[in-house]
């Protein structure tokens, strides 16, 4: 049985989806759903995490070196945290890795707004919320990011699956249509977040294994429920990410102790629980 290792271990314990506490503004359906994970002072914690230093602090009380900070520009479905928000709360921090978000309903030119990020103010992934935003992952106008995340190196996260946001539509969580993006970007580094969650847990262990640049990544997912959704877990092990989905689901260390307890080849929870994650973030 596999054991959980603190950070002093050779390998990094990585949360490869983490949210800022304190978004511009979040709708309210969004706020009464984040309240029922933290019945007890929701607003003081939001804003005791808010501090950079103190969140850091929170991570390694957890248990983890590096995070992965997501933008979020979902205006009419949960709300916005801006690209500069989580620039500004990662810079200089190594420990903090900054994801942006281009909304293709925002930018005119998606690719060149991506390239500026990433080369001008430092951002080292993508996030992208179909589910959110309402547009399918192979539509043409969210090509042009995929083809300067490629050239650039950087690894897209995506939503996968369902969501219980007000707004949001399910139709556009569809794994599947990421086997065209796999194919037409084959040096991509793509991430499918809460691997298809609901309807399509096969498809995406499927995908993860038919394709070397796609990977799981099980965000939100409880770690009780993982063996179900997916059967053959332990076979998958170079292929599954870790990530928490903070502060909607705060249990980060819970969590990860959780999955180290599974039954997996040698090595393998090391892999999932920051592995993994090290390889395409250019860690090792």
């Amino acid at each position: 049985m596999s054991e959980f290792r603190e950070p002093s271990s050779k390998t990094p314990r990585i949360d490869f989806h983490v949210h800022l506490g304190v978004y511009t503004f979040h709708h309210p359906w969004v706020t009464e759903w984040m309240k029922l994970a933290h019945p007890d002072g929701y607003e003081k914690y939001i804003e005791r995490y808010h501090d950079p230093g103190a969140f850091e602090e929170f991570l390694s009380s957890e248990g983890v070196d590096y995070a992965c900070v997501l933008a979020e520009l979902s205006h009419i479905t949960t709300g916005v945290c801006t690209n500069e928000q989580v620039r500004d709360f990662c810079r200089g921090r190594p420990r903090l890795i900054s994801f942006c978000d281009v909304n293709p309903h925002i930018y005119t030119r998606p690719g060149e707004e991506l390239q500026r990020l990433v080369e001008n103010e430092g951002f080292r992934g993508l996030k992208l919320y179909p589910t959110y935003q309402h547009y399918y992952l192979n539509d043409p106008r969210i090509y042009p990011l995929y083809r300067v995340a490629e050239d650039l190196g950087v690894p897209v996260l995506i939503h996968t699956g369902s969501s219980v946001f007000r707004g949001s539509r399910l139709k556009y969580g569809d794994p599947l249509h990421l086997d065209d993006v796999a194919v037409d970007f084959p040096n991509l580094k793509i991430v499918m977040a809460h691997s298809g969650r609901g309807f399509w847990y096969d498809r995406a262990f499927f995908l993860s294994k038919l394709h070397p640049n796609v990977y799981m990544e099980i965000a939100g997912l409880p770690p009780g429920k993982l063996l179900d959704y997916f059967p053959e877990f332990a076979r998958n092990t170079d292929k599954i990410i870790f990530g928490s989905d903070w502060p909607g689901a705060p249990w980060i260390r819970r969590n990860m102790e959780a999955i180290a307890k599974f039954s997996l080849p040698p090595g393998g929870a090391d892999k999932i629980l920051g592995g993994n994650a090290a390889k395409i973030l250019g860690l090792e």
